[in-house]
């Protein structure tokens, strides 16, 4: 049976194109029979990663079968991942972010959990050897996910491997690095064409804490008065979108990649009382500006407090 490789929902550059990286490396390398699929539409810049490296769209699913062999790449979260992920045969999990738990699988698996800033870069180095016959697109693919996890080298998140890798991923293909990031940002930063609704899904993940769910929304971009710009219909739609997705609030972070800071919507006492004891922040108005904050993963959820 066909092994699908996946990673978590509203897909990323890098949770787009991880799935497509080990599948390549299963199937061309390994010889074995893997697919990439993903669990919702790609991100602006994820599409624009696709396109410029000659890859079509992968099949979007919805659920997995029982017994379905899979590989989850980018998440290890049940929350972020198919329903019945706990009926499939997960045979691998490739990741870089903390330990959730919650997962069951049929037996023994080969786990990968590394203090990282990108999946492309573990599955590089578990490559070994291999990794001398990655395909330029495939380098292109590895390059970009580094590049968006890392918002080009900015976040706490970037080790030095993260970046020799990348500098030596764009030195193969003859890449200049800081214009092939410029036009990925700018690929990200275009949200004219996305609902509210979909602005608020479209890079966010569930988190829980003191009993709360928060949904985490982060939007990186170089343009953060596009999204600013629809402050207050975006915070009009919160509401909804948290009773449709199951949560008690949303929180919105607007990541300006350049000036290397967060603003963050506060539509209410909640999500202002969170503003306050996770950032120490002060509070005026219905946004709030978090000098340094870049990373979810490393400064935003391991900072949530009620």
């Amino acid at each position: 049976m066909t092994t699908l490789v996946f990673g978590h929902k509203a897909p990323d550059t890098d949770s787009t194109g991880a799935p497509l990286i080990w599948a390549w490396y299963l199937s061309d390398i390994k010889g074995q029979d893997a697919k990439p699929v993903l669990l919702g539409a790609p991100n602006t810049e994820a599409a624009f990663v696709l396109s410029r490296w000659g890859y079509d769209t992968p099949e979007i699913i919805a659920d997995v079968a029982d017994d379905q062999p899979c590989v989850v790449v980018d998440t290890n979260n049940p929350a972020e991942l198919p329903d019945n992920i706990n009926g499939a045969d997960v045979q691998a999990i490739i990741d870089h972010h903390k330990l959730v738990g919650g997962l069951e699988t049929k037996g023994p698996i080969n786990i990968t959990i590394r203090p990282l800033a990108c999946t492309a870069t573990i599955m590089h180095t578990l490559m070994g050897a291999d990794a001398d016959k990655l395909t330029d697109p495939v380098k292109g693919l590895m390059l970009s996910c580094i590049l968006s996890d890392t918002l080009e080298f900015r976040s706490p998140t970037t080790t030095a491997q993260d970046k020799a890798l990348a500098e030596s991923l764009a030195a193969d293909l003859g890449l200049n690095l800081t214009d092939y990031a410029a036009e990925m940002f700018a690929a990200k930063s275009d949200v004219s064409a996305f609902s509210d609704a979909e602005l608020i899904r479209m890079d966010s993940k569930e988190y829980e804490v003191s009993d709360t769910k928060f949904r985490v929304s982060v939007l990186e971009t170089t343009a953060p008065e596009m999204p600013l710009g629809r402050k207050d219909s975006l915070m009009a739609s919160m509401g909804d979108v948290a009773a449709e997705d199951g949560v008690d609030e949303v929180l919105l972070f607007v990541v300006d990649i350049l000036r290397e800071e967060a603003t963050l919507l506060v539509p209410n006492d909640t999500v202002k009382a969170v503003a306050e004891k996770s950032f120490g922040a002060t509070v005026e108005g219905d946004i709030v500006v978090l000098p340094g904050v870049m990373s979810r993963k490393k400064q935003i959820i391991p900072n949530l407090a009620l």
